[in-house]
């Protein structure tokens, strides 16, 4: 017990008893109340645990909590507690409390309460010390559960009906039946400094907890967490709710788990537990095994976090790697082999730049088309060439026909045949292939299209080309450099969240002689410093040919580089012949 609590709890109970993640000792608070201290005080130390450092009377001769109450009560200073802040400021010590209270009443209402009352907490093996210690008492009608506040004194009670819990008043002062004061057991707070206690629905509720020795507070509903201010619980360390199952509880406790944060555990019932189900029956009908099943509760408690659970988060992963070995991942590649190999596929962010003119456009929209035929659902963003040229130019390569004998109504019978069977093709292919022309598109909308067109076509995966990234809508065209590298962003999100690949044409930036550099590298891209960084792949395609030279088309070649990847090597990937006319690329 190397810890500083542990160290503070054993220099202060000599003659303690070690046990495994258990302090014992004689309790050095039964005196004063003429009780037998015997081995009466117990003190938690798993390090592991939540509440590690509270400790509890055996005999109840005083509230239990951790080490800052302990201190005050055995008049340590406290100095010498680990955790001690003396900055601190405590909520609600702003509070003029009024001289005169209802505390005289009180032992008059726990005198009345009888025999059936007993009866009735005994079914949940709630003993009369509980009832004592929560000062629960009976007007002859009602149940009386008093509302301590943190001066130690009660100035309001909820009176509850024993059989009907909906009739219910307010008794005592009338400025304490405000909702800011609506706290059972409210000095629970200031014992659990650091600590950790239970935050539950119904005074009823408190008591099976509290007979269990854990410490907890309540609230008369669960519609009441929304006015109890979190800056009450500001110094407690943990937070366990646990309300009743129903669905307006549960979303009263989620509101308030948001508004607090992330030391609040929800505590949740298992799917098969009885709507409306309570503590309070949980303790009846668990009986001896009541504490097993709170501590199995703790256990699965989640915390209120921002983050995935461990668990939730390892099932993510285990998830997408068995995805990612799956065919559908596999076969996300752009049918083009040596820019496949080198690439390992169209996953993550691509990016490629050209020079103007270069076959930027019918090179991705010869990988959109063939990536659809295979049955892969394809988003193409166009904003340089327009739907129907698109189209046209699929139809090219898929009848092996120009654009003007497409046109052209007198072809001969295996032209006409040829074309007739490549517009069969073109009408199957545009299911996985949707272009969009949208000069309003936004990340949202983009998010939703993808969400559509795989719902739509019972995928795992989409591929988005953007063509091209410069001509994407910004909201001011004097930002362009920060609206690009916005969206570099946004695609990152998109790429993380929705595990779409994307192919995103770029333009390349002309040295100061005009010319752009015949020596690809990452500082070609044009308007962003960003694609260094966003870029899962950034490639470079070259022309190899001189637009005035004379020599035919079908000889005309590009180059295509890795200039820059996160997992391959930078290099030539491969030469590319003009499929001339039918507007595509053979690679050689």
């Amino acid at each position: 017990m190397t810890d500083a609590v542990s160290r503070f709890y054993l220099s202060h109970l000599p003659g303690a008893i070690r046990k495994p993640s258990l302090l014992q000792a004689a309790c050095p608070f039964c005196l004063r109340f003429g009780k037998d201290p015997d081995s009466a005080l117990i003190v938690h130390l798993n390090q592991e645990s939540f509440f590690h450092g509270y400790f509890r009377c055996l005999h109840r001769c005083v509230d239990g909590g951790f080490p800052l109450h302990f201190a005050r009560l055995a008049g340590i200073s406290l100095v010498e507690v680990p955790g001690f802040d003396p900055d601190r400021e405590y909520h609600g010590r702003e509070v003029d409390y009024p001289a005169k209270n209802i505390n005289h009443e009180l032992i008059g209402f726990a005198d009345k309460l009888a025999d059936e009352h007993l009866d009735f907490f005994g079914t949940a093996a709630i003993a009369p010390e509980v009832l004592a210690e929560l000062r629960i008492g009976y007007n002859g009608r009602y149940l009386v559960y008093p509302y301590l506040q943190p001066d130690g004194n009660c100035y309001a009670a909820r009176c509850v009906h024993p059989q009907r819990p909906e009739d219910f008043f307010w008794y005592g002062d009338e400025r304490f039946f405000a909702e800011q004061f609506r706290l059972f057991n409210a000095p629970e707070i200031d014992r659990c400094e650091n600590g950790a206690l239970f935050l539950v629905e119904g005074e009823q509720n408190l008591m099976p907890l509290k007979q269990l020795g854990l410490p907890g507070i309540a609230v008369p509903t669960a519609a009441d967490l929304d006015h109890l201010d979190p800056l009450r619980l500001n110094w407690i360390r943990t937070i366990f709710l646990w309300v009743n199952h129903n669905a307006e509880s549960e979303t009263m406790a989620r509101m308030f788990a948001t508004r607090t944060g992330y030391k609040v555990r929800l505590i949740r019932w298992p799917e098969q537990a009885a709507r409306n189900s309570s503590i309070f029956q949980l303790a009846a009908e668990a009986g001896t095994q009541f504490q097993k099943e709170v501590a199995s509760r703790l256990k699965e408690a989640r915390a209120f976090s921002p983050f995935a659970t461990p668990a939730g988060e390892y099932q993510i992963f285990t998830e997408r790697l068995l995805q990612e070995s799956g065919s559908s991942y596999g076969n996300l590649t752009g049918g083009f082999a040596k820019m496949d190999k080198a690439l390992g596929g169209m996953h993550g962010i691509n990016i490629m730049g050209g020079t103007p003119k270069a076959g930027k456009s019918a090179f991705s929209i010869q990988i959109a088309s063939d990536m659809a035929r295979r049955k892969i659902p394809v988003i193409y963003y166009d904003f340089e060439n327009g739907r129907q040229k698109i189209y046209l130019r699929i139809l090219s390569r898929l009848s092996r026909l120009s654009v003007d004998r497409i046109k052209d109504n007198r072809l001969p019978d295996d032209e006409r045949q040829r074309l007739s069977e490549a517009q069969q093709h073109l009408r199957v292919l545009l299911t996985w292939l949707r272009v969009v022309n949208d000069r309003k598109l936004s990340p949202e909308t983009m998010r939703r299209h993808i969400d559509f067109l795989r719902h739509e076509t019972n995928a795992e995966y989409t591929v988005v080309v953007i063509d091209s990234l410069h001509k994407l809508p910004f909201k001011d065209i004097s930002q362009k450099r920060s609206g690009i590298d916005g969206w570099l962003r946004q695609l990152e999100a998109i790429r993380d969240e929705l595990g779409a690949g994307f192919l995103v044409i770029s333009e390349l930036e002309r040295g100061t002689d005009g010319q752009f550099d015949r020596q690809p590298h990452l500082g070609s891209f044009k308007g962003s410093g960003d694609i260094g960084y966003s870029a899962d792949n950034a490639m470079v395609l070259l022309p190899q040919w001189d637009p005035f030279d004379d020599h035919p088309p079908t000889t005309r070649r590009n180059e295509l580089w890795l200039v820059a990847s996160r997992e391959h090597s930078p290099g030539r990937i491969g030469s590319y012949r003009l499929d001339y006319p039918y507007w595509g690329f053979i690679e050689e």
